[in-house]
C-alpha cells in the first residue's frame, strides 16, 4: 500500500477544495472521467523523507513513482482541473486517435532538489508554450500555460520523496498530450487526455558524463521540410530507432542527422540539439522548421552570449565538423553533453573535451542555475512549495 503525505501540496488546491477532497486522489476511471478513491490517503512520511532508492546507481531508466496527474477534455472544450492518480496503466479505446494515427505530443522537464531541501523547476512555462504550439500543429486541444505549470507542481509535490538528493540526479517529468477519443476515419480525435508521470533519473547516455561518440547518418532522415520536425510529436521518435540501433551496435553513442534536402547541413541528434565551437564562436543549426527548438538549447544560447561568446544560429555545414574545436549536445535529458568524436563517411574527427572547455563552462553554469547553486538572474527558476 502506498502511503504519503501532502503538507505542501494542499497549498496548490483551489480554496474551494476541502481537506476531504484528498480522498479523490485515486485510480482514474477512463470511461467516466472520475477517480476511484485510494484505500488509504493517510499521511505517513515526513516532507523530507526519501524513497528507498540506491541514488548512486541511478541511471536514465523508468522507475515508477507514487502518482501521476490526469485530466481530459472533449474536442472544442477546455481542460478541467485534473486529478492525481496512482501511477499505473491506463485504458484506451483501440480506436483512440493516438494509437491509430499518432496524434500525440510529449514534453520533458526536471525538478531539482536544493541543498536546503527546496524544489526547483527550470523554465516550465517554455514547455507549456511548446506544447500549445505543437497541439495547434497536430489539431489537438491543449492545457493553458498556467494549467500546465500548476499540474507539474502538483505532480512534483505528490512525488517529492522520489526527487534525488542534491548532486544525485533529478526528477524527470513527462507531460503527455494524447488523442484518446475513438476515431476510425482520419480525423482529429473527439477527446484528449493530458497526463504527467515522473521518474528519478541521472545521466541519459550510458557513457555517463564521458564524451559522446556520434555517427553521421546519411541513409535516413529525421525530418523533412514543411513536416513536423519542429514539433515534439511522438511520431518523430520511433523512426530514428533503426539508425540509432544500428549505430549503437557499431559502438556509437547516437546518430547525428543531416538535412533531408541536400545532405550537406547538420540538423540534430536523435533526441537533442547540436552545437559546434571554434575559438570564441559557437554555432548551432537554425530552427527553420525541421529542428526542435530545445529549451536547453535556447538557454545555452543566452548563457553563452552573457559569457562573451559569439553565438550564431544558421545553417551549419557538415564540412565544418573538420575545423571545429568542440562539439556538444544540449537537451533536457542530456543537459550539456560533450562530444569526443564524430564519424562521417568513415572519417573520425576528434574534439577537445574536459576541464576548461566551453562545453564544461556552459554545463556548469546552466546546471548551477537549475540546482540553485548559481543565482538565477533571469527569472528562469520556479520554486515548488
Amino acid at each position: 500500500m502506498i502511503r504519503t503525505s501532502f503538507p505542501s501540496f494542499r497549498k496548490l488546491l483551489p480554496q474551494s477544495v476541502s481537506a476531504s477532497a484528498f480522498s479523490k486522489i485515486g485510480t482514474y476511471n477512463w470511461f467516466t472521467s472520475q477517480p476511484y478513491p485510494l484505500e488509504s490517503p493517510n499521511p505517513s512520511y515526513s516532507d523530507d523523507e526519501y524513497a528507498d532508492v540506491d541514488w548512486d546507481s541511478l541511471g536514465f531508466g523508468l522507475m515508477a513513482t507514487d502518482y501521476m496527474y490526469i485530466t481530459k477534455c472533449c474536442e472544442g472544450q477546455h481542460f478541467r482541473e485534473g486529478q492525481l492518480s496512482r501511477y499505473g496503466n491506463i485504458e484506451l479505446s483501440p480506436a483512440a486517435g493516438v494509437l491509430n494515427y499518432g496524434q500525440g505530443l510529449f514534453e520533458g522537464t526536471k525538478a531539482y532538489r536544493k541543498e536546503n531541501g527546496r524544489v526547483l523547476l527550470f523554465r516550465p512555462e517554455q514547455n507549456a508554450i511548446r506544447m500549445k504550439m505543437g497541439a495547434e500543429r497536430m489539431c489537438m486541444a491543449s492545457p493553458s500555460i498556467d494549467h500546465f505549470v500548476h499540474a507539474l507542481k502538483q505532480t512534483v509535490l505528490a512525488n517529492k520523496r522520489w526527487i534525488p538528493p542534491p548532486g544525485k540526479g533529478s526528477l524527470y517529468l513527462r507531460p503527455l498530450l494524447l488523442g484518446t477519443g475513438p476515431v476510425l476515419g482520419l480525423a482529429p480525435a473527439p477527446e484528449y487526455t493530458f497526463l504527467i508521470y515522473a521518474s528519478p533519473v541521472r545521466n541519459y547516455f550510458k557513457e555517463g558524463s564521458a564524451p559522446l561518440n556520434l555517427h553521421v547518418e546519411e541513409n535516413f532522415d529525421r525530418a523533412s521540410r514543411r513536416g513536423t520536425g519542429n514539433v515534439k510529436t511522438i511520431s518523430n521518435y520511433a523512426p530514428v530507432l533503426m539508425a540509432q540501433t544500428t549505430a549503437k551496435k557499431r559502438g556509437f553513442s547516437d546518430v547525428l542527422y543531416l538535412d533531408s534536402a541536400t545532405k550537406k547541413n547538420l540538423e540534430e541528434v536523435s533526441s537533442c540539439n547540436i552545437f559546434i565551437a571554434k575559438g570564441k564562436c559557437i554555432a548551432t543549426p537554425a530552427t527553420n522548421g525541421t529542428i526542435l527548438s530545445g529549451i536547453t538549447r535556447k538557454s545555452v544560447i543566452e548563457i553563452a552570449g552573457d559569457l562573451g561568446y559569439q553565438v550564431e544560429e544558421r545553417a551549419v555545414g557538415v564540412d565544418e565538423l573538420i575545423e571545429a574545436d568542440e562539439v556538444f549536445c544540449t537537451g533536457t535529458a542530456v543537459g550539456v553533453a560533450p562530444v569526443g568524436s564524430i564519424t562521417y563517411q568513415d572519417k573520425r574527427m576528434e574534439y577537445i573535451t574536459g576541464s576548461g572547455t566551453i562545453c564544461q563552462e556552459l554545463n556548469d553554469t546552466i546546471s548551477g542555475i537549475q540546482t540553485g547553486t548559481i543565482e538565477d538572474k533571469k527569472g528562469w527558476i520556479i520554486e515548488v512549495d
